[in-house]
């Protein structure tokens, strides 16, 4: 029994230390990464911008952890609710063609906050137009961000998201 228990501490050390070693590939700016509200505003800023403007994908990539997840939920044509999840790659695949195409900015209009330790839940609600001069926005909707410190950097680990419908409108309490 103490053999097995010493294996299976062993065993969770060294997970410990390969979660506690996660480097980025490309180096992140640490303006993007040096507060929760710096991370959010790069986020935002990075899959904005008007029709025909490739993305800094790149500087993207950076915000996230390795496994980290895009997840958009909504009703399907069908009624029933669905998920896509998404990795950051397949979320650059799918969703920056659409973005660079027509024109797409998101802009946070309400957030609350929890945080315990390393930890952070942001509900951050959000308005999306096509351009900076749109009057109205094309679409509003609440992303679930979850966030990880490392003691030395902000990390996405998941952005959840669902869009605002004509039955599911956003409560005021979530937007300033």
């Amino acid at each position: 029994m103490r053999r097995y228990t010493v294996i299976v501490m062993l065993l969770m050390l060294s997970q410990f230390k390969a979660w506690s070693s996660v480097t980025d590939s490309i180096p992140a700016d640490p303006k993007d990464v040096s507060t929760a509200d710096a991370l959010l505003a790069a986020v935002y800023s990075t899959i904005s911008g008007p029709a025909g403007e490739t993305r800094n994908w790149d500087r993207f990539r950076t915000l996230f952890l390795p496994e980290a997840r895009l997840v958009a939920t909504g009703k399907r044509a069908d009624g029933m609710m669905g998920k896509r999840s998404m990795s950051v790659e397949d979320y650059i695949k799918t969703s920056g063609p659409f973005l660079e195409k027509d024109g797409f900015y998101e802009k946070e209009i309400g957030r609350k906050t929890d945080q315990f330790g390393s930890v952070m839940q942001v509900f951050s609600t959000y308005e999306s137009r096509k351009t900076l001069q749109d009057e109205k926005p094309f679409m509003r909707g609440i992303n679930s961000i979850q966030l990880w410190f490392d003691g030395k950097r902000w990390w996405v680990l998941t952005i959840f998201w669902q869009a605002e419908s004509p039955d599911l409108l956003i409560p005021a309490q979530y937007i300033n």
